[in-house]
């Protein structure tokens, strides 16, 4: 007579021992905290940790992933908990499809984010692929969002803490990736919990500090790390108003960001004026008053669409929009211009918007998350 086996906690109909999960570890407390639930819960757990960069220089570096102490601290997790756990060179797979890019963009006067193609390029698509190739069911991380099953697939959903949620570096997750990912921290309520659960296992790094900047970042500085990658890049130019006339002078267009008034060194021209441009060809950085930085327009493109019908097979969907991590999402009008590509006309004007950004779709109620683009020069 066969066994009535329902559907475990990650979605399977066989037991949490029959079931293989490859745990996405950065070392930090997050996919520690999944890695010791799985292994309690009886699931076969393996445990997967990229080298990102040369961890050797990063050892005295704090507050960022991926560094030689969040290795050996993803490793001594494994050992204490008895699962296998291997880490994998990707230094030249991340250089070449995240930092050159980023690199690339800010030159180009363009506000990159480099977490999220980190996640569409290296962790949920070569990482993935060695799950796949270590048999396992499925992945799983520490990510905040959640994975819900909805009536047509798996639908991506914001977090149940909104403080925490990070939809918006994950809106380029694909479907496919979608359906083999899982999120087991995504429904708690607060980073406490998470915190009171990697004690209740023993975890080492139940105290250990979140992660602040940019991995290869080191305290924020993007311009020091631009001016290594690429020797010359800081080159002066004029500071010009919106008529073109020259008001002074910087110390190179990557030192500075749009909707920026702090630092231009420009003072006693009345109003306060603001960063609403960056032209690196012309070597331009163009200021004007804080009323230019409002955009309603935006071109999205390089689209990731989660909706159950095509995206252009509407010529317009009512969402929610969010422009930046911090800011929560805000009422818009997609109109698609092709499967990848749209305007998204926001309701209400936003300041600072920038090439490079993320653009994040969201359900006009509820948190489901419907994927996004990214904002370029289409205007």
């Amino acid at each position: 007579m066969a066994r009535d086996i329902g559907v475990n906690s990650l979605g399977f109909a066989k037991p949490p021992s029959e079931t293989r999960v490859v745990v996405a570890m950065s070392g930090g407390v997050d996919s520690s905290v999944v890695a010791a639930e799985l292994k309690a819960q009886g699931y076969d757990v393996i445990g997967v940790t990229l080298q990102l960069y040369d961890h050797g220089a990063a050892l005295a570096k704090a507050g960022a992933c991926c560094a030689g102490r969040d290795i050996h601290d993803a490793r001594r997790v494994a050992e204490t908990l008895g699962f296998p756990h291997y880490v994998l060179d990707y230094e030249n797979t991340f250089r070449e499809s995240v930092i050159e890019e980023f690199a690339e963009s800010y030159l180009a006067g363009a506000t990159p984010v480099p977490c999220i193609r980190c996640n569409e390029r290296v962790k949920f698509r070569d990482l993935l692929e060695t799950a796949r190739d270590l048999d396992a069911d499925c992945m799983a991380t520490g990510h905040y969002i959640q994975r819900a099953e909805g009536p047509a697939k798996a639908e991506l959903h914001m977090a149940a803490d909104p403080a925490r949620d990070q939809s918006y570096f994950l809106f380029s997750t694909t479907q496919e990736q979608l359906d083999y990912l899982r999120f087991p921290l995504g429904h708690l309520p607060s980073k406490a919990e998470t915190r009171a659960l990697a004690a209740k296992h023993g975890l080492a790094v139940a105290d250990k500090p979140d992660s602040q900047d940019i991995c290869f970042v080191p305290n924020g500085n993007y311009a020091a790390v631009i001016e290594k990658l690429r020797p010359g890049a800081a080159d002066p130019g004029d500071i010009v108003d919106t008529e073109g006339r020259v008001l002074g002078q910087h110390r190179g267009v990557i030192h500075y960001t749009i909707g920026q008034r702090k630092g231009l060194g420009i003072g006693g021209l009345g109003a306060p004026l603001y960063v609403i441009r960056l032209d690196p060809d012309q070597r331009h950085v163009v200021v004007g008053p804080k009323e230019a930085l409002a955009t309603k327009t935006v071109p999205v493109r390089e689209i990731n669409w989660l909706g159950d019908e095509a995206f252009d097979s509407r010529p317009e969907w009512p969402m929610r929009v969010r422009i930046r991590s911090t800011k929560p999402p805000a009422e818009a009008i997609l109109r698609p211009t092709g499967p990848t590509t749209a305007f998204v006309e926001l309701l209400t004007p936003e300041d600072g918007v920038s090439p490079g950004q993320a653009c994040v779709f969201y359900a006009p109620e509820g948190n489901r998350v419907f994927g996004g683009g990214w904002i370029w020069r289409g205007y």
